[in-house]
């Protein structure tokens, strides 16, 4: 579609490169003020890869926001709204959103388990050891491949489609201002500059549905859009919708999308680095808060965004200020995500379009943040210490974590080059994810979680949850299309479906029965040592289960590594955050509000509304976009206006401090604890 692009390739070229740098410098300038009147140095490598353990929950859960708003999140939702009417935002919207609120008992856990660790598979490398730790960092690895890729593609495409721009120049120039930020500021710059971004990503989605329910004159009110929504079933019903209407839960193709979500969506946050990376920077006692904060306001951004731009879409196709009319969207169009770039310019033009690809940029770049800290930290603590370097000072560490940063920010552009000239969308990616990596789902959660978890057990359920997802997708889309294997025919639902479901339900299957049959009795002290006295004193403190003492031959038992740091321990002083009382509370919390959440989103509110093949009324879809409306503006102060409320203090310090600098009168002692 680039040849309908509304904008000039000049414009995608400024914002590509111009805003990137200007966030760059940005971020740069905000490091120096860190590192000049806080006591968060970048130089310690703690600080660097983990900000000290000590980030607010308010700024955790705006990083959570701004990880998980990937190009997907905007663009797939949307697509899924024009495809399958209210369903899809919805499926979208509550399916990927039940993962963080689940993913806070992880959280919980490895505060509890391993409070000083730095990437989960440095856990189950120290309980289970090197083959299992292989394993797993496979995993890793290939969820970060597999989400920057998504990341990659989508944003090109939108930055082509509204700009002509090159697809690949836009592949390996998105990263160039990331690259920069991070490597100056590490963990705590990434979640600062998440916080700017999720602050534009709500006001320009805050515009975008005024436009569309209030001023705009083709739509400009929820009955309008209904109007239009029941016209265009009229013309083009959806094959099985109840009535064929966009407005009804009764949507067949949309609660399989919704299962295949679920599924897929649980591999990318159990198994991303990224999600356990914010859990680790949180102070201990409030990673649960922050997590539950993070899971309920981002359900507002594909919520609210593809209930306007999505339906938007669907309306708009019969006006000649939407692009390549009177043609609809194709399908390959609606795969790559552009029903919402395509309502934006048929809103508001090239007005319209400028704010899309802005809102595509600031979503691709924050999340494309959160995946090159979550791999530098992997290469780092589970490739360089453990394997090439043991004894690495922490100049050489921080030395590594750049050059890490600086080649997977190369990589993420070569990647969507290549995705591009496969011809292979964000879309196809989005649900091929639960197939490749829904296998590792189950087997990290009960590493983290359970003493009694089976190392073989776990180690094999994921490889095989591996075999069967690939065949059971393979194998269902060769039956069902007489024996064609191609993208078309394995990006159809019920291949995707029996992939992702094979692939979650086998492995699921084979750790947890083999982890009841065969209990191991694990004694978390051992990964509790993890790095207890600090990156210079102990860079490998616990052996793991596959290291052998040198005089016996044999690995050391739980109750040697508890006598050898027993040895080493002080005198413990009271610490909140490690008070083992209030960590098992904020698990027990972290279970209760996860559950409710996860049976009101998932079960009580879309069952009924599915079996029942209700469609909506006008009141009823008023009622709906109201909800839409109150969720926005709810996730807006919970990311963006209570994070500077819990960090008043701090804030005021820092400017204290720095006004006190400008007029000579600073004293040297830095402001502790300040974000």
């Amino acid at each position: 579609m680039s040849s309908t692009a509304i904008l000039s390739q000049g414009v995608g070229y400024a914002v590509v490169l111009g805003i990137g740098l200007f966030f760059s410098l940005l971020m740069v300038g905000l490091t120096a003020i860190q590192n000049r009147y806080s006591s968060h140095k970048t130089s310690s490598a703690s600080e660097y890869t983990s900000a000290s353990h000590s980030v607010k929950p308010g700024l955790i859960a705006s990083g959570i926001v701004s990880a998980w708003t990937w190009a997907a999140t905007l663009l797939q939702s949307s697509a899924v709204a024009y495809k399958f009417g209210i369903s899809g935002p919805w499926w979208y919207a509550a399916g990927a959103t039940i993962q963080i609120l689940l993913f806070a008992q992880n959280a919980a856990k490895l505060k509890l388990n391993a409070p000083n660790a730095h990437t989960f598979t440095e856990v189950i490398r120290c309980r289970w050891g090197q083959a299992a730790h292989g394993t797993f960092l496979f995993f890793g690895l290939a969820t970060n491949i597999i989400v920057t890729s998504m990341l990659m593609t989508g944003g090109s495409a939108t930055v082509t489609d509204l700009t002509g721009m090159s697809t690949p120049a836009a592949c390996m120039l998105i990263p160039v201002g990331v690259v920069v930020y991070v490597l100056v500021g590490g963990m705590r710059a990434s979640l600062l500059a998440d916080y700017i971004h999720t602050t534009f990503l709500f006001a320009i989605i805050l515009t975008f549905m005024f436009v569309v329910y209030t001023t705009s004159p083709m739509i400009g009110s929820p009955g309008a859009m209904y109007d239009q929504l029941v016209a265009a079933a009229e013309r083009n019903p959806i094959a099985g919708n109840a009535g064929g209407s966009y407005l009804t839960m009764r949507s067949k193709s949309g609660l399989i999308f919704g299962v295949i979500n679920i599924v897929g969506n649980f591999a990318t946050v159990f198994n991303d680095q990224a999600y356990w990376q914010r859990a680790i920077a949180s102070q201990p006692v409030s990673c649960v808060k922050a997590f539950c904060l993070g899971g309920s306001a981002w359900l507002s951004i594909p919520l609210g965004f593809a209930t306007t731009m999505g339906l938007s879409a669907v309306v708009l196709t019969t006006q000649p200020s939407f692009p390549g009319y009177p043609e609809p969207l194709s399908a390959s169009a609606v795969g790559a995500g552009l029903p919402a770039p395509s309502a934006a310019a048929a809103l508001l033009g090239k007005g319209g379009a400028a704010l899309m690809l802005i809102l595509l940029f600031l979503a691709v770049t924050s999340a494309l943040s959160a995946e090159l800290v979550a791999v530098s930290s992997l290469f780092t603590y589970d490739l360089y210490v453990p394997y090439i370097n043991p004894k690495a000072t922490e100049k050489q560490i921080l030395a590594v974590d750049h050059i890490a940063i600086v080649v997977w920010g190369l990589c993420s552009g070569v990647l969507g080059v290549i995705f591009f000239y496969a011809a292979i969308s964000m879309g196809w990616l989005y649900e091929f994810m639960g197939v490749v990596l829904g296998g590792a789902v189950c087997p990290i959660a009960l590493s983290i979680m359970s003493s009694k978890a089976n190392k073989w057990g776990c180690v094999c359920g994921a490889w095989i949850g591996l075999a069967f997802g690939i065949i059971a997708w393979l194998v269902t889309a060769s039956t069902l299309n007489n024996g064609e294997v191609n993208i078309d025919t394995t990006f159809q639902d019920y291949p995707m479906l029996a992939g992702n479901l094979a692939s979650l339900g086998v492995s699921g299957i084979i750790s947890v029965s083999t982890s009841l049959i065969w209990p191991e009795n694990f004694n978390f002290d051992i990964t509790r040592a993890l790095h207890e006295h600090g990156e210079e004193q102990d860079k490998n403190p616990v052996a793991d289960s596959d290291s052998k003492d040198e005089k016996t031959g044999e690995a050391p038992t739980d109750g040697q590594l508890m006598s050898a740091r027993a040895s080493v321990n002080e005198e413990p002083v009271y610490d909140e955050n490690k008070d083992p009382v209030k960590l098992r509370a904020a698990f027990r919390l972290a279970v209760y509000i996860s559950l409710v959440l996860v049976v009101v989103l998932i079960l009580l509110i879309p069952l009924p509304l599915f079996f029942s093949s209700h469609i909506y009324p006008k009141a009823g879809f008023y009622v709906w976009v109201a909800v839409a409306f109150i969720w926005v503006f709810y996730g807006s102060f919970a990311v963006v206006l209570y994070p500077i409320y819990e960090s008043r203090d701090a804030i005021g310090d820092i400017f204290g401090a720095m006004m006190a600098d400008l007029k000579g009168k600073r004293t040297p002692k830095a402001v502790a604890g300040s974000e």
